[in-house]
């Protein structure tokens, strides 16, 4: 038969991978991700992975799944459904089968369905696919341990190790299945075990006998063929938002020829820029792993104090272990970046898990009148734009800077057009020039009303700095009610003033008309792909606004309010930016969606959801 005539064009496809968590399902998924990223498709992933270190083997707790949305037109969320399941064992089939679209193909491990395997993940018999009543899909149970087992016999590898190839036998089968190349996964090897020669061999055999095994058997034909999407041209490269945001804030470093600092206590998700930052000393960074979230902020801020461009990273918990070095940081405004990877809480909570919890935090959490900015990011790539914003802000502002990401974003990952670094402007930091005779600590720029910046050891600019409140132009120290009342307004408006530095809010679909769909940080993919099919398949009139400015909001946030008959604010939390909006906008009704299961949204259930509003606004 004509290889040719079994090959069928798909726009886009959804590959889900699932395992138990020693089966190195997110370094699969990575690497399909990084292939097809090779390969032009534009993509969006989602590592879905749980909070314990080992959850008991063969479990549904232990489940780690990475799912991939890859095409060839442009790809804004990880998907809703899959059309592919790989399942490693019989819990991820339990867990995951839900998520695979009607008469998706699922690839099974038939190895690992044993009765003991079946019985850990919760099937009261022996037959899954009838249990779970999968008739309708494409089941592909192929013996991966075993065939796995047959490729290394002559390598000599212990057991363990040759277990742990087998994920790559799963990942052979599917690049198959998607005409993908295996060089560039060849290539990884090769770099990755540099010294040990046998782990190549051994990953490169697995990986093309999973391969040659799909070319063989019948039941993963036909194939399909994903080509190239169409994007601007430029250097591309696969990234995460926690390597954006660690890259923004070294491009932000050198913009403002200050050093970078980051003082962190290490935290899931955000550790990942902390390692980031500490990989690029070559860049002049300077990382430090402090014994806990209080020492990474202070020692951040001791190194604003001493000129230096200030970060500490965190997540849900840790900020509210920071709160009162913030506070130091409003108080004494010195310039500070607090990077919060938000997850799922209270307490640890959900940490693996993507969960938009800590506005009202970052907003508020604080003793006192304790205005900082506070930014958001909305996609992976652009974790880097606002990373650098962030900074830009705070240097120029003198103001602290909260940028929330979330777990979706900061492990999620997109192409990434790298920019031009003479793209972005130069930060200009109120640093005191020498030869100044009138320096006073607190004196300020009438505008921005940002206090002038003295780096500490500076000869001539002794002064002091505290947490107890100071005079508004000596910075000694004062008890005066009226000078009190004045500070704290002071520092509110000087945090007010930001937005004239802030970019009119953006709507994207209609400019008027039924509905509103307002979002902020990583929701963003789901609703403009709900969007985008509302606009297609009903012809509403809908529009979009995701907020990246939360405070100040944008100047033109109640011009653009004003336009549309109802206002629907989608958040993955009980409905924080819409009590804040009520504060801010209170002439408005405003509607809520909200989810708090630590998953993201479906776009299904967007656009289910705005249906019924409609339809109710329409006939109601």
């Amino acid at each position: 038969m004509d290889k040719k005539q079994d090959v069928i064009e798909r726009e886009e496809v959804v590959v889900r991978f699932a395992g138990d968590s020693g089966d190195g399902m997110q370094l699969t998924g990575t690497l399909f991700s990084d292939t097809s990223a090779f390969l032009g498709n534009d993509l969006s992933t989602f590592p879905d992975y749980p909070s314990e270190i080992r959850a008991p083997q063969g479990t549904i707790g232990g489940v780690s799944g990475f799912q991939v949305h890859f095409g060839h037109r442009q790809v804004n969320t990880p998907g809703d459904y899959a059309d592919v399941l790989v399942a490693m064992n019989p819990a991820a089939l339990k867990a995951n089968a839900k998520w695979v679209k009607s008469g998706g193909t699922i690839i099974l491990d038939e190895d690992s369905f044993t009765p003991r395997g079946l019985k850990k993940a919760g099937y009261e018999t022996n037959d899954p696919i009838k249990e779970d009543h999968l008739e309708e899909f494409n089941i592909i149970k192929a013996p991966i341990t075993t065939l796995t087992k047959e490729a290394l016999k002559n390598l000599d590898l212990d057991q363990k190790s040759i277990l742990r190839s087998k994920n790559m036998f799963a990942l052979g089968m599917v690049y198959w299945l998607f005409e993908r190349p295996l060089k560039y996964t060849e290539q990884f090897f090769e770099r990755k075990f540099e010294n040990q020669p046998k782990i190549i061999e051994a990953n490169k055999r697995v990986l093309e006998a999973g391969y040659h095994y799909a070319e063989t058997v019948e039941l993963l034909t036909p194939t399909y063929k994903i080509s190239p999407a169409e994007i601007e041209k430029g250097t591309y490269r696969n990234i995460d938002g926690n390597k954006a945001t660690a890259w923004g804030l070294i491009a932000a470093s050198e913009k403002s020829d200050l050093e970078l600092f980051c003082g962190s206590y290490p935290i899931t998700p955000a550790s990942e820029i902390l390692h980031e930052l500490a990989l690029r000393r070559d860049f002049g960074v300077k990382t430090f792993q402090a014994e806990d979230e209080i020492a990474g902020i202070c020692t951040a801020l001791g190194a604003s104090f001493a000129g230096s461009l200030a970060v500490t990273t965190t997540s849900g918990p840790g900020l509210a272990l920071k709160s009162e070095a913030i506070g130091l940081a409003i108080m004494t405004e010195l310039p500070i970046i607090i990077v919060d990877v938000q997850r799922g809480g209270p307490s640890t909570g959900l940490p693996t898990k993507p969960e938009q919890s800590d506005l009202t935090q970052a907003l508020y959490g604080r003793n006192g009148e304790s205005p900082l900015v506070v930014l958001a990011a909305t996609t992976p790539s652009n974790c880097f734009h606002y990373a650098f914003t962030a900074a830009k802000i705070a240097l120029e502002h003198m103001v602290p800077v909260i940028l929330l990401t979330d777990g979706f974003l900061a492990n999620g990952s997109e192409p990434w057009k790298i920019p031009q670094m003479s793209d972005y402007p130069n930060i200009k930091p109120p640093i005191v020039p020498r030869g100044e005779k009138e320096w006073m600590p607190y004196a300020r720029d009438p505008e921005k009303l940002a206090r002038t910046w003295a780096i500490a050891g500076t000869p001539g600019y002794e002064h002091r700095i505290g947490g107890l409140e100071k005079d508004e132009l000596t910075g000694s120290v004062s008890h005066d009610p009226q000078n009190h009342e004045k500070m704290v307004y002071l520092r509110e408006e000087k945090v007010n003033r930001v937005v004239r530095d802030v970019p009119n809010q953006q709507v994207e679909g209609s400019q008027e008309g039924d509905l509103l769909l307002v979002g902020w940080g990583g929701t963003y993919g789901h609703l403009k792909t709900a969007l985008d099919e509302l606009r297609k398949e009903e012809a509403l009139k809908i529009g979009l606004a995701q907020f990246n400015y939360i405070k100040p909001l944008p100047a033109n946030t109640g011009d653009i309010f004003n336009r549309f008959d109802k206002i629907l604010v989608c958040e993955l939390n009980r409905g924080q930016f819409m009590d804040y909006l009520r504060m801010n906008h209170p002439k408005f009704n405003y509607l809520k969606y909200n989810k708090i299961q630590g998953q993201p949204f479906t776009t299904i259930e967007i656009k289910e959801h705005v249906k019924k509003l409609v339809e109710v606004n329409h006939y109601g």
